[in-house]
Formats: C-alpha cells, structure tokens, sequence
C-alpha cells in the first residue's frame, strides 16, 4: 500500500512538473511575440500604425504589441538604446546620428515618405508659393527635428535666405517652439506663418485662426520621413517577427488605399478619442492627396541619400555613411511582394 501512495505521489509531482514546464515555455513564445513599440509622437500622421493595431491585424499574426509614446526621435532612440523598447517609430536621421553604437538601431521599414506638414497663413493667400516667406516669419518646429530640418531645406533650395533682416527678404524660420505648442504660438505671437500637422492644420482654419495654404511635402517632394527602427541584434534574433509585424503594417496601409475615408475614420477612433469623425476623415483625406505613407516599406538608397541632403544642410556637417550599412531592406523586400 505505501508502494502505491508513492508511485501516486510520483505521478502528481510529474503531473506538476510538466504542467509547470509547459506553462512557462508557452509563456516564452507568448514573450518571442510581444513587441514593444515607441513612437516618436502619437499623430494621425501615422494612422496605417493604428488602423493594424485597432483592427486586430498584429493578433492575426500572433504578435501582441504595446504602444508607448515619447516626445521627439532622440527620446525614441533613447528608449531603443537602453532595451525600453524593442521597435520605435520616429525620424530615419536617428540611425545616422547612432551610427557608432555597438549594437547599431537600423531602419527596416518605412512608413511615411513625405513630410505630413502644412503651412499656414493668417491670410488665405491664392497660388502660395515659398517667395512669399520672404520678410516673414514662420514657426517651423524644434531646432534639430526633421520637420524644421525639411522646412529649412525648402526653403534654401528655393533660393531664399534664413535670417532676422526681413528688409533684405530674409525668412525668419522659428525653431523655438515645441512640437505642441506650434499652433497657440502662431495664434498669439503675430507672426505670419507656422506649419502644422493634421487634423491640427484645418480645425485652427475652422476656429478662424489662419488658412491651410500648401502641403510642405509638396515643396520637399519625397523624403524618408517617419520609419520602424530596431537593433541590428534584434532583426536578427527576431527576424521573423519583425517580419509579421511590417505585415500588419502594410495591411493597415492597404485597409486606408482601400476603404471608403468614413472606414477608415472609424478605424482610428480608438486611438483618438478626442477627435470627431469628421476631424479624422479630414486628416486621412489630406494625408491621401500628397501621397503621404508608403505603399511599400523599403527604403529606396535614393530616400537615404535625399534624407542626407537635408541633414547635412541643417547642420552643415557632411554626414555621407553607407546605405547598407545603417539600412536593413531584407525583410521589408518580402512585404507586399
């Protein structure tokens, strides 16, 4: 009889073990999948992101990720860098600026490919073009951040002089301004443009505060703008999920290509509760018109170089590192192929 109580307790304690053993590797496959994202901001800028994540296209691929946002691409390098994150969202000239860490963040899909920027004007002025800045100030973002980078690209290639001598024709480009605060600062400070991102650009022209005049990526033409980052370890080890996760990318690209702007608003509305309907089919539409997001996520080596040309005008410096070097186009190449 104590033999049998034995060999009973045997088997419970197997039993035990095993459930215990199977528990805790289901649990690291659950763990292979989770995928901590960082966005550099939260804007319906990046709405293909949301409509993957609100419509469950990242469950479809067995990948479960959570979404943390900073404020500004060297806060979301920051994240990636200490291993807070796994991918992060945010300015392709992040992984040109940590181009000598160890274990190198590299690009390996891009999501929007012009800058989402409008310029706004006090005055609904027909046919803008960049020659009327000249004398006038605008408001263009924080000094180092793509958008005031772009801006200051445009506007010296059009042939035009930053500076504070408006008597000379000089455009006095503000990069003081925080990224939220661009909007109340054109509207109190008197100055005569700002730029602005959607749906921020036409609720400040409902609200009878200035006019949308012109889509500065309509001036920048197309340009490297927002991209998924990651270690080079990381596409490594986990070149499968990074994989699946551009997958739902796409699909949440092809979801807003596809569907009528009313579905595609409704999509959204889980990740901006405290825009209307109508506010966020405005904003998809516009984002539409000047063929902001991708249709494929690979960095072309001509994006790069363009992406080069803006950084190294900004800050005068000469950064020309390699294509391959900083850009990983191996999996991105197999989405939508």
């Amino acid at each position: 009889m104590q033999k049998i109580k034995n060999f009973s307790l045997f088997i419970v304690c197997f039993v035990l073990i095993l459930g215990a053993s199977l528990m805790f590797v289901g649990c690291g496959k659950q763990d292979d999948n989770k995928i901590r994202l960082n966005e550099v901001t939260h804007s319906i800028f990046y709405a293909p992101l949301y409509v993957a994540l609100n419509l469950g296209f990242f469950e479809d691929e067995g990948l479960n990720v959570t979404l943390e946002s900073t404020s500004g691409s060297d806060s979301s390098m920051t994240t990636l860098i200490s291993g807070s994150a796994d991918i992060i969202l945010a300015g392709p000239e992040q992984v040109v600026y940590a181009e000598e860490v160890k274990d190198k963040p590299m690009v390996f899909g891009q999501l929007t490919q012009k800058d989402g920027s409008f310029i706004v004007g006090r005055n609904d002025t027909d046919n803008f073009s960049l020659n009327d800045l000249k004398g006038k100030t605008i408001i263009g973002g924080r000094q180092g951040g793509l958008p005031a980078m772009t801006l200051q690209y445009v506007i010296e290639t059009a042939g035009l002089t930053i500076g504070t001598d408006a008597s000379k024709g000089e455009v006095n480009l503000r990069t003081d301004v925080a990224f939220a605060n661009i909007g109340s600062e054109f509207i109190t400070s008197g100055n005569e443009y700002c730029t602005l991102f959607e749906p921020t650009a036409t609720n400040l022209e409902k609200a009878g505060n200035g006019y949308v005049l012109k889509a500065v990526g309509d001036f920048s033409g197309y340009i490297p703008y927002t991209c998924f980052i990651a270690k080079q370890s990381y596409l490594k080890n986990k070149s499968e999920q990074s994989e699946k996760f551009l997958k739902a990318v796409y699909r949440g690209y092809q979801y807003i290509a596809t569907e009528s702007h009313a579905n595609s608003a409704k999509a959204l509305e889980k990740s901006f509760a405290g825009m209307t309907t109508e506010e966020l089919e405005i904003a998809v539409s516009q984002y539409l018109a000047i063929d902001a997001w991708c249709s494929s996520p690979v960095m072309s080596e001509e994006s790069f170089n363009k992406l080069l040309d803006v950084l190294n005008n900004a800050s005068k410096e000469n950064y020309r590192p390699s294509y391959s070097n900083l850009v990983n186009t191996t999996i991105a190449s197999k989405i939508g192929a």
